[in-house]
């Protein structure tokens, strides 16, 4: 195959895992590119030379970026030869699937890859909400000991609400009954006790614990709030956008929620401040695949769909909404 007739591949962001093994194997096969365009207009600008030949794009959350979204107008001004976006990360926010799908763009993510490590940092943020241990440490680091702390409340014997075996199975070392609720009963049956609920609705009302591992916007929000148990606890690792933030901020204060456990927000970096104003919710900036070994899974997981992508093959990690 010559220069001329060579796919390219698109990094936009930076390789910084798996990176021998992407060149090595995806070098063989196409060009590989790196995004210099600072404006979706330099794209369309530039679509017969720099992107002539454009068909995978390997996508990298960078919101610093002048094209930190990729949307309708981004995918107009790419070269109709470009069909596939292999996104680094499971949570996909910055990415309009529904619009790529629209333009006959394919896009992957990176589920399995962090089950591990999502479902460590699920666990951390239950049992910090469960047993208040943010608001133990700011008290010990103000030099108060334990002075004015409630008693909190222990983990075993809990219902545990939850979509997410990983984290349901090491949940059961603390005794927990697990529930969990999906589009359909998982067949064939998980390997550890649970029990199968039809309705979002019939879990929250017998969670005392839930956990989100959900993709869908705003699909937690004033009416799952109130179908909660009262006195319950939310933890979200899944996306920011997944939560109405004003209708969680109002269970909080009205002592809906125990507590809660956040590892995402809709508008990252940033946090909301009224969030922070509550001493029962336990805060991670986003730390879910925070190791250099989930990293490298992912970075895996993202060269082989852009192999299957090189290959006319379809993409094994395909999102949820082109699957269907």
């Amino acid at each position: 195959m010559s220069d001329q007739t060579r796919p390219k591949v698109l990094l936009m962001g930076k390789l910084l895992y798996a990176r021998e093994e992407f060149y090595d194997q995806v070098g063989a096969l196409a060009d590989i590119i790196d995004l210099d365009a600072q404006s979706v207009a330099e794209i369309a600008q530039r679509r017969e030379t720099t992107y002539k030949g454009l068909q995978v794009i390997c996508h990298f959350h960078d919101p610093s970026h002048p094209i930190a979204r990729l949307d309708a107008d981004f995918y107009s001004a790419l070269p109709d030869t470009c069909s596939y976006i292999c996104h680094f990360g499971a949570g996909y926010d910055d990415v309009d699937v529904i619009e790529a799908k629209r333009h006959g763009i394919a896009v992957s993510h990176t589920p399995g890859a962090v089950d591990d490590a999502t479902a460590t940092t699920a666990i951390y943020l239950i049992l910090a909400a469960m047993r208040q241990f943010s608001k133990a440490e700011a008290s010990a680091r103000r030099g108060e000991w334990k002075n004015h702390l409630e008693l909190a409340r222990d983990p075993e014997q809990k219902v545990l609400g939850i979509v997410g075996s990983v984290v349901a199975k090491r949940l059961l070392a603390w005794d927990m009954k697990v529930i969990y609720h999906n589009r359909r009963e998982v067949s064939p049956k998980p390997d550890f006790p649970c029990e199968y609920k039809a309705t979002l609705e019939e879990l929250l009302t017998e969670a005392d614990v839930v956990s989100l591992h959900m993709p869908t916007e705003k699909s937690f929000a004033k009416d799952q709030f109130n179908a909660m148990k009262p006195g319950a606890v939310l933890v979200n690792t899944a996306r920011g956008g997944v939560v109405d933030e004003e209708a969680l901020i109002n269970a909080l204060r009205d002592g809906k929620l125990y507590g809660a456990g956040l590892d995402v927000f809709p508008d990252e970096p940033n946090i909301n401040p009224e969030l922070l104003k509550f001493d029962n919710v336990s805060i991670l900036p986003h730390m879910g695949t925070e190791t250099s070994d989930s990293r490298h899974k992912m970075g895996i997981v993202v060269l082989q769909n852009v192999l299957d992508a090189l290959s006319g093959k379809t993409l094994r990690n395909l999102v949820p909404e082109h699957r269907l």
